[in-house]
């Protein structure tokens, strides 16, 4: 199949079309408009493809589909929006799996945003945490896993045990919806073991909703030598958890506290309606 610059066609007639509308829209309505232009595009028969743009891909395998994809980075042609649309709706095929494992940071960033959220993806996406790349990318897999973290919980048990990236680890398992002892422990030994750590993995035990967290996170907002920013961090978790904490604290020479108070009071009031001379 030959690559095709649909983008490319799209964007000539919507040159074509603006200007034969000049004045007709504004600013703010061409942002609606144009999306709707472009979606009637995807349904307008191209002659020198012989279909429209999403029939063209449509009637692609889920091989060539990934290929077509590939060829289009390599060889510098945009990647239509159609393209990518139609392999959403492949269910993560094994020809995009494998572009997971790419080189290619951009090809690589493609795949991921294709696949997307599909559980079918996260043994490849945690294999991209633990291995060598940037922190973008990490950040944009473990962001995917953590709304259905539940399938990627066996791996990143796994790779914790091993001490690989254990902060993503510990990141995703809070997000496991389906309660686990061992997920709990895990949770609970961090908390307790790393004190400079304690708004981070107080944050986790709020996350992962166990109530069982409660004793530990009273014991420890009740010490006199945390913060304000871990006392904040720490209430926040135990009223997630169902818990209240109400005692009075001091907190007027804590420098975080300081900070806060100086940055509240350097925000403007917009609250308040401006003041005339009538």
């Amino acid at each position: 199949m030959k690559l095709i610059d649909f983008d490319g066609m799209f964007d000539e007639k919507l040159a074509e079309y603006i200007e034969a509308n000049e004045g007709k829209y504004s600013e703010k309505q061409w942002e609606s408009v144009i999306p709707k232009l472009y979606a009637k595009f995807g349904d307008t028969f191209i002659k020198s493809a012989g279909n429209t743009p999403k029939g063209y891909y449509a009637a692609m395998s889920d091989e060539e589909l990934t290929e077509t994809l590939v060829r289009h980075v390599k060889e510098a042609v945009p990647v239509s929006d159609f393209l990518c649309r139609e392999l959403e709706k492949r269910d993560c095929p094994e020809s995009l799996l494998r572009l997971l494992s790419s080189d290619d940071e951009q090809l690589l960033t493609l795949a991921v945003n294709t696949a997307g959220g599909n559980p079918k993806a996260f043994g490849a996406y945690l294999d991209i945490i633990a291995g060598d790349h940037d922190e973008e990318i990490k950040d944009t897999v473990a962001d995917q896993i953590k709304s259905n973290a539940d399938p990627a919980k066996e791996k990143a048990l796994e790779l914790y045990g091993k001490g690989i990236a254990p902060e993503y680890m510990l990141e995703i398992l809070s997000r496991c919806s389906q309660k686990d002892d061992r997920v709990f422990d895990v949770l609970i030994k961090e908390f307790r073991t790393a004190p400079d750590e304690i708004p981070m993995h107080a944050s986790y035990l709020a996350a992962y909703g166990d109530a069982r967290a409660l004793p530990v996170l009273l014991d420890t907002i009740a010490r006199e030598d945390i913060n304000y920013v871990e006392f904040q961090e720490l209430k926040y978790a135990i009223e997630a958890l169902g818990g209240e904490y109400t005692e009075t604290r001091d907190f007027s020479d804590d420098p975080y506290y300081r900070e806060v108070m100086e940055q509240s009071q350097m925000t403007p009031d917009f609250s308040e309606p401006p003041k005339t001379d009538a």
